[in-house]
C-alpha cells in the first residue's frame, strides 16, 4: 500500500470501482479486514533508531583508529620502518671453553685399556666370594674361591706319597752305600791272596831246589833216602800251598765282581726310588695346580666394576650362555689405563695428528675439561659407519673418571695451546669476531647496541688469540653488538634487532 493512505481513502477507492461497473444484480457486499494493511508508527521510529546507533559505532571505530594510529600502533609501525641489525651478546668466558669451541669435535666414551672378565680355569662352585662392585684389590688378591676339599684331600695324599718315595729313596741309598763300603775289604782280600800267591810260590821254589838237591845226593849215595822223600813232601806242600792261595785270590775276586754287582743293583733300586720321589713331586704339583684353578685372583691391581656371580653358583670357563651356571665371576678394571675412546668421522681424518693435543669435557662434568694426547689411531676404518676409531690418553687422570662415562673430545692444534698458555693467567677473557669491529675516526671499536639504538665503541684490542680478538678495555661482560657492523648507522640511530 503506498505510503500516506488510510483505511478511509480504501474504502472510498471500493466505492468508486463497484459504482463503474456495468449493473449486475446486486449481492450483500463482503466484509474486508484491512487492519493487517497498516503501518505501524512504532517501526518507523525502530529504524531510525537503528541509523542513528550505526552512525555512533561508526564514528567510535574510526575514533579508535585514530588514537591506535597515533598512539601504540603508530610506535610499532615506526619500529618495523627501523633497520634491521643482527645482534652478538659478548659475554667473558675461561679460555678453556674458546678452546672446546675450537678444532675437530666427536663424542665418546672412557674405556679401560685393561680390562678383564675374571673367572676359575675349571668349573665348580663359589663357596666364597670376597669382592664387589667398587673394590679395590691387588694383583694376586684373592677374589673368590671354588669347592676344593676333594683336590685338597688330593694333594694331602700326593704329599704323603712324596713321604714314602722319600723314605725308600733314603733306604736305597743307604744299601749303596753299605755294599760301597765293603768294597775295600775285598779288594784288600785279593791283595791279601795275591801276596799268599808270591810266598807260596817262592816257597815252592825252595821246595823245588831242595828236592832236586836231595835227589841227586840220594843218587850219589849221600843223602838218604828219607832226606829225599822230606823233600819231596815238602815240595807238594808248597805246590798245595800256591793252589790255595790261588783259589783265595778267585774266591777274593769272585766276592769283589759279585759285591760290584750287588752295588749295581742297589743303585738302579736308588735310582728307581729317587724317580718315585720324581713322580711323587709330580703328582703333589698336579694336585696343587688344580687346587689353585678354584681361586680366582686379580691378575693386576684395579677396580671391579661388575660382580656377576654370587655364594652358591656354578662357574665354568667354557659357558658362553645358559641359566645353569656362569662364565665370569667378576669384570676387573685397571683403571690407570683409562682412556678415551671416540668414532671420528672419514672427513676429519686428516685432521688428526698422532700425539697431537686434545681437551675432553665429561658429560658428568663439562666444568673440567681434561687435558689428553692422541695415543693411536686405528689402521682400518668402519666401512658401516664411515668412521675411524681414535684413542686419547688424559694427562693427568683423577679419581672422577669412570669407565664408559659419555664425553666430547675437541682435537687441537698447538698454536690453540699456546693461546691457552697465554691467557690462561688472565682468567676469563673478552674474545670477539675480527669481523664485529669496524674503525672509525683512526680507531677500532664495536657498534653497540643499548636501549633501541645504536652507537659506537672504541675498543682497546689485544692479538688475535683462537681466531679471534683479545678486548683488553672498552667493553664490559654482557654488551651487544652488531654482527655486521654498518658504517651508516650513526650514534643514536634507532634499529631492530632481528628475531633468532
Amino acid at each position: 500500500m503506498p505510503r500516506g493512505w488510510s483505511c478511509g481513502k480504501v474504502g472510498r477507492a471500493v466505492s468508486l470501482l463497484a459504482d463503474a461497473r456495468p449493473h449486475e444484480p446486486t449481492f450483500p457486499a463482503p466484509t474486508v479486514d484491512l487492519a493487517p494493511l497498516q503501518i505501524s508508527r512504532s517501526s518507523r521510529a525502530g529504524q531510525r533508531r537503528f541509523r542513528a546507533v550505526r552512525w555512533l559505532l561508526a564514528l567510535a571505530v574510526l575514533a579508535v583508529l585514530i588514537f591506535l594510529l597515533s598512539g601504540p600502533l603508530g610506535g610499532v609501525l615506526s619500529r618495523w620502518k627501523r633497520p634491521e641489525v643482527q645482534v652478538a651478546a659478548i659475554e667473558a668466558q675461561s679460555p678453556l671453553a674458546f678452546t672446546a669451541l675450537r678444532g675437530t669435535a666427536a663424542n665418546g666414551y672412557v674405556v679401560a685399556a685393561r680390562r678383564a672378565a675374571l673367572s676359575a680355569d675349571a668349573p665348580g662352585r663359589i663357596v666364597e666370594m670376597r669382592v664387589t662392585e667398587g673394590t679395590r684389590v691387588e694383583a694376586g688378591e684373592l677374589v673368590a674361591r671354588l669347592y676344593q676339599d676333594e683336590l685338597r684331600a688330593a694333594l694331602a695324599g700326593a704329599e704323603a706319597r712324596i713321604a714314602t718315595a722319600r723314605a725308600e729313596a733314603a733306604r736305597a741309598a743307604a744299601e749303596v752305600e753299605a755294599a760301597v763300603a765293603e768294597l775295600p775289604s775285598l779288594e784288600a782280600a785279593i791283595q791279601g791272596a795275591g801276596a799268599e800267591i808270591q810266598a807260596a810260590e817262592a816257597r815252592l821254589g825252595l821246595a823245588k831246589y831242595d828236592l832236586e838237591r836231595q835227589s841227586m845226593l840220594a843218587e850219589s849215595g849221600v843223602a838218604t833216602d828219607r832226606a829225599r822223600t822230606g823233600a819231596r813232601t815238602e815240595f807238594e806242600s808248597a805246590e798245595a800251598a800256591r793252589a790255595v792261595a790261588e783259589a783265595q785270590l778267585a774266591s777274593a775276586k769272585a766276592g769283589l765282581a759279585a759285591q760290584r754287582a750287588r752295588i749295581a743293583a742297589v743303585e738302579a733300586a736308588a735310582s728307581v726310588a729317587a724317580a718315585g720321589v720324581d713322580s711323587a713331586l709330580v703328582d703333589r704339583d698336579l694336585a696343587k695346580a688344580s687346587l689353585d684353578k678354584t681361586e680366582v685372583r686379580a691378575p693386576f691391581a684395579g677396580l671391579v666394576v661388575l660382580k656377576d656371580a654370587e655364594v652358591g653358583e656354578v662357574v665354568s670357563p667354557n659357558v658362553q650362555g645358559g641359566a645353569n651356571a656362569r662364565g665370569a665371576i667378576c669384570t676387573l678394571v685397571d683403571m690407570d689405563s683409562l682412556e678415551v675412546q671416540v668414532e671420528v668421522p672419514e672427513t676429519s681424518l686428516s685432521k688428526i695428528v698422532q700425539g697431537g693435543p686434545a681437551r675432553i669435557f665429561l658429560d658428568a662434568y663439562p666444568e673440567v675439561p681434561y687435558a689428553g694426547r692422541v695415543a693411536r689411531v686405528w689402521p682400518t676404518a668402519n666401512r658401516q659407519k664411515g668412521t675411524v676409531e681414535v684413542r686419547v690418553a688424559f694427562e693427568r687422570p683423577d679419581d672422577r673418571l669412570r669407565p664408559e662415562l659419555g664425553l666430547r673430545v675437541v682435537f687441537l692444534s698447538e698454536a690453540d695451546l699456546e693461546d691457552e698458555a697465554a691467557l690462561a693467567p688472565s682468567g676469563p677473557v673478552l674474545l670477539i669476531a675480527p669481523e664485529y669491529v669496524l674503525e672509525r675516526g683512526g680507531r677500532r671499536g664495536v657498534q653497540v647496541v643499548a636501549d633501541g639504538a645504536v652507537r659506537f665503541q672504541a675498543l682497546d684490542l689485544g692479538p688475535l688469540r683462537f681466531g679471534r680478538l683479545q678486548v683488553l678495555a672498552g667493553l664490559e661482560p654482557g654488551a651487544v653488538v652488531l654482527v655486521e657492523p654498518d658504517g651508516a648507522l650513526t650514534d643514536g640511530t634507532a634499529v631492530r634487532v632481528a628475531g633468532p
